[in-house]
């Protein structure tokens, strides 16, 4: 799916704003069909649940409505009129007026309607938008909903991170031609200091194409007729790490000597491989070093705001971070972007997270419920898990920074049943992508002698906390654990390891000459204990501190105002961790640190 642009055929509109909200107790049966009757308004994008002091909107289970005006631009009478939600978690309903125009289910990737027939240039209509937080056995993240003795409905999960919903992305209203571009793929690879770039450009009919490669300064640089081929860039400058170079491809649908649609999709010309134990980009060896992160800020919630985008970045850059995975859950296209231009590399999650029912015995100390079974996640999950998969893939394949997409983090992949519900998905994965590695985040229950299917992936994510909920408070004993689990992996399945989590629980300030958990002390020791393993290691090609910030969780007596794990408070501010993390990171370039770095 093409992201909206503007260009001399296209024009966008941002519905971004305060917007009116309710919460579906609040007005009546069908609010679409009228002014939503309230008094409240909610800005968009941001999640709504930190917005009101009102804690039954906080809690609400169910569906809430956002509701405004919207004016079609005049001018746009020949055109075809696109309206696209950047994101409603966890599903979306789109009313133009009385008419429904769109339903989505899946919390973390846009969907659009083709609203021409229902509006008329020039004219007002008012967008209605629902959007449901629910979550069942049957979605991805899965959840399940209970009804307390007083009648309130409860939703609980798996996932350790809040369950933010609404509208968290953004709206937007935008033009096409009627005959127009649908879609674009490139592919990318090198063959000395030639890259070469090939491409599939769809259009809503049959129709001319011709493509043009323009580099950073806007001079073209390869070119060709048809709507699929592929072109050659000589003395191409690759897309590195930390060095990031761009080009544009500017497809034009053509009726003669009259360009009827452009759209110009960046991509940088770079490979992705792994061989035996390493992760290659390039056909150079690299090592991640980053952190696992959330779209998770005060008030906002889930809400993409630039000014975070940019600090978060900044911040990743001073601790000497190459890279992050999109845990858990895709994140916005403004951040894939802001990585693109940056030479950031990326780790692409789905939100497949808490598919461990094993979890849920842990935490509660009942008697664990198989997790693959046909009253558990079953079939209609897996069929939602593969939607959600396709919608990853059509929309960020064609991201230079995203070397690498991780289906699911920490499912129950040593449980029976495991195999059947992944195998399909992987294979699906391959189909829609066949040039990138693919990987799942391993639970800690989920070992080198009995997890089902680590084989069916290319490199190994391991989650992994010895020294915090295994080994308390002993990291002489967590060292040792840590090294004997990764040692079994790399014995047995002789591919690329990342440590995809590791981290501590820490509060900013807390300080002991004795390093007890909790401490910024403890933190520190923690993650030094875990470098000396992974620089005793070659198997071993990342690190992705847990995490990147604290964030906000459900309620538990093991959660103080959320998860406090990260090396940057909430808003942002240092733990002791960040400055030995930098210490460690900056200046490797993508190699792997020396024993005692």
């Amino acid at each position: 799916m093409l992201k909206p642009r503007p260009t001399a055929t296209r024009e966008l509109v941002n519905l971004d704003g305060i917007w009116k909200f309710a919460v579906d107790t609040a007005v009546g049966e069908r609010p679409w069909t009228g002014p939503l009757a309230t008094e409240l308004e909610a800005p968009v994008p941001a999640s709504y649940n930190d917005l009101f002091a009102d804690s039954a909107i906080r809690d609400h289970v169910g569906r809430v409505w956002y509701q405004r005006r919207v004016r079609v631009p005049r001018g746009w009478g020949d055109d075809r009129v696109i309206l696209r939600v950047d994101a409603a978690t966890h599903e979306g309903s789109v009313y133009v007026d009385d008419v429904l125009v769109a339903e989505h289910v899946g919390g973390y990737t846009p969907f659009e309607a083709d609203i021409t027939e229902n509006v008329r240039p020039g004219q007002e209509f008012r967008l209605t938008i629902g959007v449901k937080n629910e979550l069942t056995n049957t979605t991805i993240p899965p959840g399940t909903i209970t009804v307390s003795q007083d009648g309130r409905r409860k939703q609980t999960y798996l996932h350790d991170f809040y369950n933010y919903a609404g509208l968290a992305r953004s709206v937007w209203l935008h033009s096409v031609p009627a005959v127009h571009i649908d879609d674009i793929t490139i592919v990318t690879g090198l063959d000395g200091t030639t890259g070469t770039v090939g491409y599939e450009v769809v259009t809503s009919t049959p129709a001319p194409v011709r493509v043009r490669v323009l580099d950073a300064s806007g001079a073209e640089v390869a070119a060709a007729d048809g709507a699929s081929g592929t072109v050659r860039i000589d003395d191409v400058t690759p897309w590195r790490p930390g060095a990031a170079h761009l080009y544009d491809l500017v497809a034009d649908v053509v009726d003669g000597d009259q360009v009827v649609d452009t759209y110009a999709q960046p991509f940088g010309v770079r490979t992705v491989e792994v061989r035996g134990a390493q992760f290659l980009i390039n056909g150079e060896p690299f090592y991640f070093t980053g952190f696992g992160r959330h779209e998770d800020t005060p008030v906002r919630g889930k809400g993409h705001d630039d000014a975070y985008l940019v600090h978060d970045f900044q911040l990743m850059e001073w601790a000497g971070a190459n890279s992050f995975r999109t845990s858990h859950y895709p994140y916005a296209e403004e951040v894939m972007e802001f990585a693109d231009r940056h030479g950031i590399v990326v780790i692409d999650e789905t939100a497949a997270v808490g598919l461990n029912l094993a979890v849920e015995g842990g935490l509660t100390g009942t008697p664990p419920r198989p997790t693959f079974s046909p009253d558990t996640i079953n079939d209609d999950t897996r069929a939602a898990h593969a939607q959600a998969i396709r919608e990853l893939v059509a929309r960020d394949k064609n991201h230079p920074s995203v070397v690498m997409w991780c289906i699911a983090n920490e499912p129950s992949s040593n449980e029976e049943g495991a195999r059947e519900y992944f195998e399909p998905l992987v294979e699906l994965t391959r189909k829609l992508d066949p040039t990138r590695p693919l990987c799942y985040a391993a639970v800690m229950f989920a070992t080198s002698d009995n997890d089902r299917i680590a084989d069916l992936f290319d490199v190994l994510c391991v989650n992994r906390y010895y020294g915090w909920y295994i080994a308390t408070g002993d990291l002489a004993t967590a060292e040792t654990y840590l090294e004997g689990d990764l040692r079994g992996w790399a014995a047995k399945f002789g591919k690329p390891i990342i440590m995809s989590e590791y981290g501590a629980d820490t509060l900013p300030g807390l300080h002991s000459v004795w390093d007890p958990p909790w401490t910024e002390e403890y933190q520190s020791a923690y993650l030094a204990a875990y470098h000396r393993v992974f620089d005793r290691m070659e198997a071993v090609v990342g690190e992705h501190v847990w995490n990147f910030a604290d964030f906000q969780t459900s309620n538990g007596i093991h959660r103080v105002d959320g998860n406090r794990k990260g090396v940057f408070t909430r808003d942002r501010r240092p733990k002791t961790a960040a400055r030995a993390l930098r210490e460690r990171w900056r200046g490797l370039d993508g190699r792997k640190p020396s024993a005692g770095t």
